[in-house]
């Protein structure tokens, strides 16, 4: 017997011995009842079978899994094996306007995830291993919550999960309809039970497949995800197979009715729609015999409402959408948002639509049913007096401004004591984030610089661009917005002024952010586009930096970083001031160029400032910076303003 077959009789052997022991290559469970799941977190199994993951309490996490492994692969080489899945869900909110966290059907190296966070990572993963290639983890997330942290494309969709909770292929939940030859959407947080298939064919390309359809319903011809995943270095020998949800700060419930799975060759089982538990009826239901003999007695009552509840109805519907609208507003049709529309948009302003709050208003992210356009909607207070025709006048002129790296203004809304301002909805928020949440990704150097050339590429414009002078008074880095790409927008024009090219710019407040106002304003009061260059300086300083103008909680030669990074500047060392984050992935010429040029424009002395013009040439390279004379000016003072001049309420610390 030669010694190669003795090795492939005794590999055979031991894969023998490996299948006798490992379980079946399929089961069924039509409902849970008695089966031998292994449970942690607040999972549980009612009396009628019904898997439940997590109930109404907060920020916590259930998990449920087959209680043996899966071998997942054929052979030592590797090779995964095909699988195939089939489940009945329901997600039910005990508000159905407000969505918890969703759940995953997950393959895992391990059944204990005891360490995961129980809200934003649907139990999965936590903030310090999420991504790691270590976790050999695969789900396929229902997910109700829109993170943009994990770049999901809204708060409804599917995705396919590798070892983190940024999908490698997502989609809006839909199912598709063999009769019409298109998909229709799906309400993940609807509370009915839905059916989701999962199959992944090793022989074909590494396909894994997601399909989703309302219960009771053939298995769709068309899958919602269909993607080719090479899952080699995920699956381990031997994985599990389960569930896992987490609740976050919303109440609800995520039950499993009904779970099919099976290896290889096999077929997961279709499901007995007939033989799954229910669904719990919700109080309303429960308590309807109850309610109905407390309302006999009151139905002659409940017919006199009938008649007045109509009239109260109408009456209520337009105090709650009444708008204010003048004469002189009827020329402003076009840029005329109905308060209605933006209140339906934002899900009536609620807290889960916030985007951010500043010292000018709050703002919040709609969506506009007729055109299912994206907004963002700022509501600012107001006093519905002197001056805001022409405050409204002026900022319907900024909304003609047309250019890459401007957020559109698309209109305006006035009602009571508030003005609504539209914009354009930008996805990944404001810059601020990416400097100072360290929950946040860090922003690499070419990202940054692309963003501060995008910035004085818009402010070129503004100043030189336009038919107007556009002098935006308030440029930071929370004002700067990012797109879907990350290009820069500069956004929030509520504190821009207009004049005409050659004219001398009126006398106005003192307004802006402390850290970037120009000196000057303090005397003439009077915003210019070299007051602009100022703020674009400071703004160059803390993207280079990595830090605000004014921060107290640092040593006493640091609270002013320009002031810090002229020191350093003269002692040779300007390169010490820059971002700790970067460590030494920057080009040393750029980010010599970048605090250089931050300085030139944050000079004390407005005639010394480059035009934004010029900025960009710098930036461009199509000129070198002037050399920095080494004079002893020091900007300590330049935030001094003269008694006669009043600072508005509207500065507001970073």
């Amino acid at each position: 017997m030669s010694s190669e077959f003795t090795k492939t009789l005794f590999f055979y052997f031991l894969l023998f011995l490996k299948l006798a022991s490992s379980p079946a290559l399929a089961f069924t469970y039509l409902g849970f009842g008695g089966a031998n799941l292994s449970l942690d977190g607040i999972s549980s199994i009612a009396s009628n079978g019904l898997l439940q993951l997590t109930n109404t309490t907060f920020n916590m996490q259930g998990h449920a899994f087959h209680p043996a492994p899966f071998s997942f692969k054929s052979d030592p080489v590797g090779k995964p094996l095909s699988f195939s899945t089939t489940f009945v869900f329901a997600i039910v909110s005990k508000n159905p306007k407000l969505n918890g966290h969703g759940l995953a059907f997950v393959i895992s190296a391990t059944s204990n995830l005891s360490t995961a966070s129980p809200t934003g990572y649907l139990g999965l993963f936590n903030p310090d291993n999420n991504g790691n290639q270590n976790n050999h983890i695969i789900a396929i997330e229902l997910d109700t919550i829109q993170n943009p942290e994990f770049q999901d494309i809204d708060d409804n969709h599917v995705g396919i999960d590798i070892n983190g909770l940024t999908s490698v292929s997502s989609r809006t939940a839909c199912y598709y309809v063999g009769s019409s030859g298109s998909f229709q959407n799906l309400n993940l947080n609807s509370g009915e039970p839905m059916q989701v298939w999962v199959d992944f064919n090793s022989e074909e390309d590494m396909q894994l497949n997601v399909t989703l359809s309302p219960v009771r319903m053939p298995k769709p011809h068309q899958p919602l995800l269909s993607s080719t995943v090479n899952v080699s270095r995920v699956l381990l020998d031997s994985m599990y197979v389960g569930f896992s949800s987490a609740t976050g700060n919303a109440p609800t419930s995520h039950y499993i009715l009904g779970w099919s799975f099976a290896m290889n060759e096999e077929r997961a089982e279709p499901l007995d729609y007939a033989k799954l538990p229910p669904l719990p009826l919700d109080d309303a239901k429960r308590g309807t015999s109850k309610k109905l003999t407390i309302l006999l007695p009151l139905a002659l009552c409940s017919l006199l409402l009938l008649v007045i509840a109509p009239i109260a109805f109408v009456v209520r519907r337009r105090f709650k959408y009444a708008e204010l609208l003048e004469d002189w507003e009827l020329e402003y049709g076009p840029h005329r948002f109905k308060y209605k529309d933006l209140f339906q948009a934002t899900k009536g302003f609620k807290e889960k639509e916030l985007l951010g709050v500043g010292g000018f208003g709050r703002v919040y992210r709609g969506v506009l049913s007729a055109s299912n356009t994206e907004i963002a909607v700022k509501r600012v207070s107001h006093e519905s007096g002197q001056g805001i025709k022409e405050f409204i006048a002026e900022i319907l002129s900024i909304g003609q401004l047309r250019h890459r790296n401007i957020v559109q203004l698309l209109g305006y809304c006035r009602r009571r004591g508030e003005l609504l301002l539209v914009y354009d909805f930008m996805p990944n928020g404001s810059l601020d984030k990416f400097l100072y949440d360290r929950t946040a990704p860090n922003l690499d150097w070419n990202g940054r610089f692309q963003i501060i050339r995008g910035v004085a590429s818009g402010l070129l414009y503004l100043h030189e661009g336009w038919e107007q002078v556009v002098v935006h008074r308030d440029i930071k880095s929370s004002n700067i917005l990012l797109d879907s790409e990350m290009n820069a927008r500069l956004g929030d024009f509520g504190l821009a002024k207009l004049y005409d090219h050659g004219a001398d710019p009126q006398t106005t407040h003192v307004v802006g952010t402390i850290g970037y106002i120009a000196p000057e304003l303090g005397s003439t009061g009077k915003a210019t586009t070299a007051t602009d260059v100022f703020a674009y300086g400071a703004f160059l300083l803390e993207v280079a930096c990595g830090r605000r103008p004014l921060e107290a909680e640092v040593p006493a030669e640091q609270v002013m970083l320009v002031d810090w990074v002229l020191d350093n500047w003269k002692k040779g060392e300007v390169l010490a001031t820059t971002d700790r984050l970067l460590g030494n992935d920057y080009s040393e010429a750029e980010m010599e160029m970048v605090l250089k040029l931050g300085l030139l424009c944050s000079h004390p002395m407005a005639a010394a400032r480059p035009s934004m013009r010029q900025v960009m040439q710098f930036l461009n390279g199509d000129a070198a910076p002037p050399e920095l004379s080494l004079v002893q000016w020091s900007f300590s003072n330049q935030y001094r303003v003269n008694s006669s001049v009043t600072i508005s309420t509207e500065i507001v610390s970073s």
